[in-house]
């Protein structure tokens, strides 16, 4: 399953949701991530904090949502929306996804540089949660009315 994370910068949550969903999924789930808005580089807490976790950071990039848009690009099953609601943040829709869904978490690159730490880190437990609960489910054998509530479920509850 392809699935496209997706929030306005693409340096933090977007990345980190990408990587979790990619590497604990055992081959199942392979995540990209994009921004309506890209910042241009990850952000460096997100290093940080993914090599922490021992997550892969070679390869990550800030990057557009268009490049998701090319006749090439891979196919998604999921858009997943990350965005938070602090400072009236605007979330950026994807057209024509078969399954959408908006697991919001507060940006933790707005935080002043002596607050990273904890910001990134409640940003990362509130995905690993919503990635955990996603890899229970048995997602190969879900039509997709099933998994769209299965995501929106995911969202509302973590």
């Amino acid at each position: 399953m392809n699935i496209l994370v997706l929030c306005t910068g693409n340096s933090a949550r977007s990345i980190l949701l990408e990587s979790l969903l990619t590497h604990r999924s055992n081959g199942r789930i392979t995540a990209y991530s994009a921004g309506s808005r890209p910042s241009g580089k990850v952000h460096p807490q997100s290093l940080v904090l993914l090599e922490r976790e021992g997550f892969p950071t070679a390869g990550l990039s800030s990057q557009s949502w268009d490049d998701y848009a090319q006749k090439d690009a891979p196919q998604m099953q999921a858009v997943i929306t990350v965005c938070g609601s602090a400072a009236g943040e605007t979330c950026p829709i994807w057209p024509g996804a078969p399954v959408r869904a908006h697991w919001g978490v507060e940006d933790p690159a707005a935080a002043a540089q002596a607050d990273w730490e904890d910001a990134f880190d409640v940003a990362y437990a509130r995905l690993s949660h919503r990635a955990k609960a996603l890899l229970d489910l048995p997602i190969e054998k879900l039509g997709q009315e099933d998994l769209q509530t299965a995501l929106n479920d995911i969202g509302q509850q973590f």
